[in-house]
């Protein structure tokens, strides 16, 4: 089972943007981004759709969604400046329930995540987390086993969906 950690797409700069964060949408990059992962992720077995509710991660994943054709579920696991306890404890529920999932968040919270994962015993493969970039997570007894970084382009075949 695998989980594919997204980090939200360009959504232009924060300095520039005058109403709330949360709000900010994605740029013309982002959305391009955004319609790219209908072909990275279109086909991997995706269940549910997990979101930090900035506009700007469920824009990353609506063009997914669509093509899925499941809903987008807000998390505050994986909005800005959340904990790291309650990232690892979503992470550990989708894996106990074997649920295949993509998850969208943050610069901050993603390297903490995958931190988090390593002191618990996961191999990490990789070691970056640009906008619009996943990585793969891969289930082995119940826990994850190991971390890819997969970038943004095509997933690597040996992290490709059986």
């Amino acid at each position: 089972m695998r989980l594919y950690l997204v980090r939200h797409a360009h959504a232009g700069s924060r300095s520039e943007w005058s109403e709330p964060d949360h709000l900010r949408p994605l740029s013309p990059k982002g959305w391009e981004r955004a319609n790219g992962l209908v072909d990275v992720l279109g086909d991997q077995g995706i269940q549910r759709l997990v979101s930090s509710h900035y506009l700007r991660c469920t824009q990353t994943f609506a063009p997914l969604a669509e093509l899925l054709d499941i809903g987008i579920e807000n998390h505050e696991a994986l909005a800005e400046g959340a904990s790291l306890a309650d990232g690892i404890g979503l992470i550990d529920d989708l894996v106990s329930t074997g649920t295949t999932a993509a998850l969208c968040s943050h610069g901050d919270v993603i390297p903490e995540l995958l931190a988090g994962l390593a002191r618990r015993g996961a191999v990490l493969h990789g070691d970056k987390c640009p906008k619009g970039s996943i990585w793969v997570l891969e289930s082995a007894g119940g826990s994850i086993g190991h971390a890819t970084y997969a970038g943004s382009g095509p997933l690597p075949d040996h992290v490709i969906a059986d």
